[in-house]
């Protein structure tokens, strides 16, 4: 199966012939996918070697021309190594850049933890005006890189990720979906993660709700999901509590509940594969289903 990755490649380069605004800056990784483009577009196609600063601070100053930056390298060197320059050079500046990553929280194990960034999210939460897209399918990666480069001078974040989902979803940039209706509860699977909740809830009365945005947080849409029971569990592929104040912040004016799951903070200190990283943290079928079913029930 084609990976969103792979997607990203294609995607980034019909954006790069098809608007002259666009320009993409990258840190050696991922620079071979794009040799072609970068053929066709030499002076809108960066590549800073490996600096990462210098990938944020390059796509703040092409920002400030009046371009529309796409940065592109794993989540540890595009989030954490360079983010004082996230801070600085796009967020006070004022200008707004189309942030892609790959291998996000256990993506490649092989790699080890100076490969894994299950914190991505929970930062950019301490800065404002982020959107976040956490596509699940290639599909979906498109649908919101396509509107990402689109969005005006905004700071957007793509999570992308070699974990994803059998089936695309039809998604709206900014609005969760409904999947499955029930009356125990709602359980909000992000990006990568419905598959597997879908699995762990099949025969449980819940509903189901998806979400490949999560900044701007859908409140209305989990709120007009709740009905009488306002039990909600949260299953991220990143760190866990990650949308914990968000979920509790729509629900300010009435009692409830939240469970939120998601990467620990403890390390795994093993390499491994992706699912035996999931089962390991517990967002595997089966430990989902164990999880979600002792909250609610």
């Amino acid at each position: 199966m084609e990976t969103m990755r792979e997607r990203f490649f294609d995607v980034t380069a019909d954006l790069l012939d098809a608007d002259p605004r666009v320009a993409l800056v990258l840190a050696d990784i991922s620079a071979a996918s794009f040799a072609a483009a970068a053929e066709r577009h030499p002076d809108r196609v960066i590549n800073v070697g490996i600096r990462e600063q210098l990938l944020i601070g390059a796509a703040g100053g092409l920002a400030l021309t009046g371009l529309r930056p796409i940065a592109h390298t794993f989540a540890s060197f595009l989030v954490e190594r360079p983010f004082e320059q996230v801070k600085l050079d796009l967020v006070h500046q004022g200008v707004g850049a189309v942030l892609v990553s790959a291998a996000g929280s256990y993506d490649w194990p092989a790699g080890g933890r100076t490969h894994m960034s299950p914190g991505d999210v929970a930062l950019l939460d301490t800065l404002p005006g982020w959107t976040v897209h956490v596509p699940g399918h290639p599909d979906e990666a498109e649908t919101l890189l396509r509107h990402a480069a689109a969005d005006g001078d905004r700071n957007v974040y793509v999570r992308l990720s070699a974990h994803q989902n059998a089936e695309a979803v039809p998604v709206e940039p900014g609005r969760f979906t409904t999947v499955r209706r029930g009356s125990g509860g709602v359980v909000l699977a992000v990006g990568p993660m419905l598959d597997a909740v879908l699995a762990a809830t099949e025969g449980l009365d819940v509903t189901v709700l998806y979400a490949a945005t999560v900044r701007p947080f859908d409140a209305a849409g989990l709120r007009a999901a709740l009905g009488d029971r306002p039990d909600v569990v949260l299953v991220e592929p990143y760190l866990a509590g990650t949308s914990a104040n968000e979920a509790h912040e729509a629900l300010a004016d009435r009692p409830h509940r939240v469970l939120a799951l998601g990467v620990p903070r403890e390390e795994h200190r093993h390499y491994g594969s992706i699912p035996e990283h999931l089962a390991a943290y517990g967002l595997d079928a089966a430990s989902l289903r164990e999880r979600i079913a002792t909250f609610l029930w």
